[in-house]
């Protein structure tokens, strides 16, 4: 395995990571860089940086950010993220791995991005489920934005540092479970 493969599998779970988050931050970052010819995508892929993506990516973005900061949309917007994450978590891991068969490529987008996507999905669904119940939905904004700051930070590191991103990759997933424990005792 080259040093160009490893760093690519390690932007992918960063980026696949930060779309638990949000969707589209993490797919128009991806779609920035490649415009700006900052990262080389997979052939099939390439469409991801163009202009025209770029703008439909960048309004996704904006739409998505908005719509979480509005009562019951943003818990609406949870159930349908988790599907999306997954299959946003795989589509970026496809697009950023090189040199690698394609059913390697395609089992690692599957386990390691759709995976890593689901599980921070998930846990962003609950915590926001969790904000909802016990504040009335009130600090929800706040969760919102913890949410966002995550998924740009995560994004950023993930393209510039993609090394440093599975580290906080791992804190995350480690958080995570740490949250879902916690969760998990309280309700019982």
């Amino acid at each position: 395995m080259t040093s160009e493969t490893i760093i690519s599998i390690c932007l992918g779970i960063g980026l696949a990571a930060s779309v638990g988050f949000r969707v589209f931050v993490p797919l128009f970052a991806l779609s920035l860089t490649a415009f700006l010819g900052g990262w080389e995508l997979n052939e099939s892929w390439q469409w991801v940086g163009s202009l025209s993506a770029l703008i439909v990516l960048g309004v996704a973005t904006s739409v998505e950010i908005f719509a979480y900061y509005i009562p019951y949309v943003d818990n609406l917007l949870d159930s349908i993220a988790i599907p999306l994450a997954a299959i946003a978590g795989t589509a970026v891991m496809v697009s950023t791995v090189a040199d690698l068969s394609p059913v390697i490529t395609w089992a690692l987008a599957i386990i390691a991005g759709g995976g890593t996507a689901a599980a921070v999905a998930s846990t962003s669904g609950a915590t926001r489920l969790a904000s909802t119940v016990t504040t009335g939905g009130i600090a929800n904004p706040v969760v919102s934005t913890v949410e966002t700051t995550t998924a740009v930070v995560m994004s950023v590191v993930s393209i510039v540092f993609p090394i440093a991103a599975i580290f906080l990759v791992f804190i995350i997933l480690f958080i995570i479970f740490k949250l879902y424990k916690k969760f998990k005792s309280s309700k019982t």
